[in-house]
């Protein structure tokens, strides 16, 4: 109920009627909107990550799910944040199945965010709760706060990076995982 006034607040404010028949519905679709988008709040990143799996027999090299959707909100204008996470990972002696990874980014994305922050976390709760030998985390995105207002500049992209471990130390591991991730895209040409 709050978030509906709120909305129809915002309607007013912005000059239109929230009584019209096309913006009767709105407050209320907002409201479930808002519980998607944000629906980060209610998950404990870390929680995802605790079944982990000693199958993999000690594999030693990079573990990398590229390409991983990603939908935010920026908290400066609560606009889009839309992109691609790449998340790696050299693990110990278990590993964590890959569709917690890809959770692990949606849990984080769908809160107000900062995409500098965004992977920050990601990388460090990987690094907290698997404690791998490294972790890498690479966001691609635009931000639509960019794309609609203000400088008007669409399909600029924000690259972000987070390094722990042997890929911090190791600057051919770097550019390797970055050569993986192109490679991805492109299907190794």
């Amino acid at each position: 109920m709050e978030i509906e006034t709120a909305v129809r607040t915002l309607i007013r404010a912005a000059g239109d009627d929230p009584e019209r028949e096309g913006l009767l519905d709105t407050p209320a679709r907002v409201t479930r909107a808002y519980r998607e988008w944000f629906s980060g709040y209610a998950i404990d990143p870390a929680a995802l990550l605790e079944r982990t799996f000693c199958e993999a027999e000690a594999y030693q090299e990079t573990v990398l799910l590229c390409d991983i959707p990603l939908v935010s909100t920026c908290e400066h204008h609560m606009a889009p944040i839309i992109g691609v996470a790449h998340v790696g990972y050299r693990p110990r002696e278990r590993v964590v199945g890959i569709s917690k990874l890809s959770r692990l980014v949606d849990a984080y994305a769908r809160r107000l965010q900062l995409q500098e922050r965004l992977t920050q976390q990601i990388g460090m709760t990987l690094w907290d709760v698997l404690a791998p030998r490294g972790v890498a985390v690479v966001i691609d995105a635009t931000h639509g706060c960019m794309a609609t207002r203000g400088v008007n500049q669409r399909g600029v992209t924000m690259r972000t990076e987070c390094w722990h471990g042997d890929f911090q130390d190791d600057r051919d591991l770097r550019r390797e995982f970055l050569a993986s991730i192109r490679d991805a895209r492109t299907g190794g040409r």
